[in-house]
């Protein structure tokens, strides 16, 4: 290549054979030949840079590389190539790139107590995330012009309306798998027809409502921080505050009120496309006729169950909401993010629904609704 850094071997005969390198050996021009001066077989003498017209760190860097790996010794430096080997020489290092690595009974603990450590961030921005909607609150509540209806129908829509089929067809399989199973164990003990009030207890009392805030953890609570991240990247979010509108107001409030509200119609619809599915289980395996087995519902599941499962759902929906747009608002840097903040949503929503369903269970056993 005319005009770049240029490389020739040279021998006398007797001192043996010498590199001569010769061109502009800049970090432009050098790419061509790297790779063929670092792999020349060698052994060199001596290395000769008086035909360098030009050289930088990398040129040095290349000539010092040489030397080293053929023993050779560098002729004909000019001052600024001799300053800059030297230099490099200096910072050159031979430690491990990398730490020991501790033993497991080291390394462990301290991953836990970094983990631990690191958790008062998310504390931290967990208590200043509810802090900024109680205001959001008190705020619509002194102005209720600024609460935006068309923005919380839509959310209604999406969360519970267009949830109804999935949800439907979830509850509906559920309710024949518990009819189908429970009947399989009562039948041992004569018991089957007790198949009604396993179906009708355990649907309105605790799976109807769980299961569906797990659906809606991992429909719209994913598609709540989905959203509200992917704003935050492309800086809508900051757009919103700049002409003096909050994001809490427009994009978290609709949300969480939509959950809350459309969470106990979901759960009483998921319930009863349950015991509907035993229905349907009984009438084939079990011989009891369909409406007997719908009738029979009213008579062996308390009322207090219903409202069990009432009362936990609107709970469940703000667990969900909240964990949506918690983790929507932390998105920052890039899309990778996103997805992070997404999968987060998801697990800690389902787990504080658990957590805070074996809570309402022990709570209403002691309160006599057991």
């Amino acid at each position: 290549m005319d005009g770049g850094a240029k490389y020739a071997i040279e021998s006398d005969g007797q001192a043996g054979d010498r590199l001569v390198l010769s061109g502009p050996y800049l970090v432009s021009s050098i790419g061509a030949i790297d790779q063929e001066l670092l792999a020349l077989a060698g052994p060199f003498e001596a290395i000769d840079l008086t035909e360098v017209s030009e050289i930088d760190t990398v040129g040095a860097w290349i000539a010092a590389s040489l030397a080293d790996e053929h023993e050779a010794e560098l002729i004909g430096a000019s001052e600024r190539a001799t300053r800059l080997i030297k230099a490099v020489c200096a910072a050159s290092n031979d430690a491990d790139l990398a730490a020991p690595r501790l033993p497991v009974w080291e390394r462990v603990p301290e991953a836990l107590g970094k983990k631990v450590f690191g958790a008062r961030s998310g504390v931290i921005g967990v208590l200043s995330f509810l802090g900024a909607i109680m205001v959001a609150i008190w705020n619509l509540l002194w102005h209720p012009s600024r609460f935006r209806w068309l923005a919380f129908v839509r959310q209604l829509e999406l969360v519970g309306v267009s949830a109804l089929p999935i949800i439907g067809l979830m509850s509906f399989l559920i309710g024949i798998v518990i009819a189908q199973q429970g009947a399989v164990q009562l039948q041992q003990f004569g018991a089957e027809t007790l198949t009604v009030n396993l179906v009708g207890r355990i649907t309105l009392r605790e799976l109807g409502v769980l299961m569906t805030a797990i659906m809606v953890a991992g429909r719209s609570g994913s598609a709540f921080a989905a959203q509200i991240g992917t704003m935050k990247l492309t800086e809508e979010v900051d757009a919103m505050r700049t002409i003096g509108i909050s994001p809490v107001e427009a994009l978290v409030i609709p949300r969480i009120l939509a959950s809350i509200v459309m969470m106990p119609l979901l759960g009483f619809y998921s319930a009863v496309v349950a015991i509907i599915g035993g229905a349907v289980v009984g009438d084939l395996l079990l011989g009891i006729p369909f409406w007997t087995f719908l009738l029979r519902i009213e008579d062996v599941v308390p009322t207090y169950d219903l409202w069990v499962g009432l009362i936990k759902a609107p709970v469940f929906g703000l667990i969900v909401a909240l964990a949506g747009c918690y983790h929507g608002m932390q998105v920052r840097g890039n899309s990778e993010q996103v997805g992070l903040r997404t999968t987060l949503a998801v697990v800690s929503a389902i787990f504080a629904v658990i957590v805070l369903d074996a809570f309402f269970a022990v709570f209403f056993t002691e309160i006599g609704w057991g």
